[in-house]
């Protein structure tokens, strides 16, 4: 019987974490990986993205990785327990049965098929990313125990938007961009530029960081008000950021306006027209790109013009680009596809967010608007959560898992 606990758990949900690829560490108290993995896990999901998964484990053999067992770990609605059948190389087969009984640990118990009782499995995740595993034959004695990291493949060169997990990143950027590297993620967008660093470090230490976490740093999302400031002091600023950003090796800078409620007249838009042409023809002086985002209020009509679409039509190209904010884009009850149809090439960027989790509400066809990534022009493809039903860092690699594991989304470069 199931304890008040154990009822209270999401053993699905729970289960999905165990996706991805896995190494061995040298050994179990190391928090990073050495040169010498013996084991490799790649843990796959068949049916969805939340069950059926097929795992598969290699030894590394004459330094060739071999194959040493298969098995399908589901999730069981009807006894709301995980389930796995399994093989090794030397075709002993086994059933497996077990739970969550808290948030961070699994049990499984391993029988033969003659229901003989083989050995028990504890899984301890430590965090997303790493997990521990022990196993005790029936008598309760230790027969092995292995520490696996997770590195996960970024052949999608999936990107991450760090609002997504802005509370860990200014509690602990360090360990947080470690575990989104180790995640499958390629690369971060920032959104944390202020008097000349990234969360409290110079442009160069932070750049040093963010690649020794196995990612890159390509993009970053600033703000600069203009309409009341003097036009000086506006581009004072953005010489400095712009310096700052090519200091830190960035692909391309972002920004948003938070001041359209003022903007009332086809003069204000063409401001805006003026003012992005000008930061854009600076930074690609500095090999840098410049891109747009979105909210809902670019959507808004001065006149006969819709602010968003005139400033795609009258931005040059050459120096501005925009990044399609596809949940934003919903709100304001406009659909992306329509512009990446009359305004091919323009959106090297997308933030794909859902209501909560990705992929999650149902709401967004997001296959759709994957069909039109190539027109649009789409380079840059960044995950963005910010609502949660779960942990933050469990959001975002659920997010990369929807982005990677989904055949509808390509590698976009």
């Amino acid at each position: 019987m199931l304890n008040a606990q154990q009822q209270g758990i999401n053993q699905q949900q729970k289960l999905t974490q165990y996706i991805g690829t896995w190494y061995s560490a040298d050994n179990i108290e190391d928090d990073f990986l050495g040169d010498s993995s013996k084991i490799k896990m790649v843990v796959t999901p068949k049916i969805s993205i939340n069950n059926a998964l097929q795992v598969e484990v290699f030894e590394k053999r004459d330094n060739k990785w071999k194959t040493i067992l298969v098995e399908l770990i589901s999730y069981d609605k009807k006894s709301n327990q995980i389930i796995a059948n399994g093989t090794n190389e030397h075709n002993e087969s086994f059933i497996g049965k077990g739970r969550f009984i808290g948030e961070d640990v699994l049990i499984m118990n391993d029988e033969n098929l003659l229901l003989e009782a083989i050995m028990t499995v504890k899984f301890y995740f430590i965090n997303s990313t790493e997990v521990v595993l022990k196993a005790t034959n029936p008598k309760g004695k230790e027969l092995w125990s292995v520490k696996y990291i997770k590195q996960n493949s970024k052949d999608k060169n999936i990107g991450v938007q760090l609002v997504s997990v802005k509370d860990l990143m200014n509690e602990n950027p360090k360990e947080t961009l470690k575990q989104l590297g180790r995640m499958g993620y390629s690369f971060i967008e920032n959104f944390a530029y202020q008097e000349g660093k990234f969360y409290n470090r110079s442009p160069k230490s932070f750049k040093k960081l963010v690649e020794a976490s196995g990612l890159k740093f390509k993009g970053s999302m600033v703000f600069k008000n203009f309409l009341d400031s003097s036009k000086k002091e506006v581009m004072s600023w953005w010489k400095q950021c712009i310096k700052d950003h090519a200091e830190a090796g960035v692909s391309y800078i972002i920004t948003s306006s938070n001041e359209l409620d003022k903007v009332n007249t086809l003069k204000d838009v063409e401001l805006y027209v003026n003012y992005y042409n000008e930061i854009g023809k600076m930074c690609s002086d500095n090999g840098i790109e410049f891109g747009v985002h979105n909210h809902t209020k670019e959507f808004k009509k001065i006149g006969d013009n819709i602010i968003y679409n005139y400033w795609l039509e009258n931005t040059n190209p050459n120096y501005v680009f925009f990044e399609a904010d596809l949940y934003w884009m919903k709100k304001a009850k406009v659909n992306p596809i329509d512009y990446f149809t009359k305004y091919p090439g323009r959106f090297y960027s997308w933030h794909v967010k859902d209501e909560k989790e990705l992929g999650l509400s149902g709401e967004t066809n997001f296959e759709a608007i994957y069909k039109l990534a190539e027109k649009a022009g789409l380079k840059y493809n960044i995950a963005e959560i910010e609502i949660y039903d779960f942990l933050p860092i469990i959001s975002a690699e659920m997010a990369y898992r929807y982005l990677y594991y989904n055949n509808f989304v390509k590698c976009y470069k």
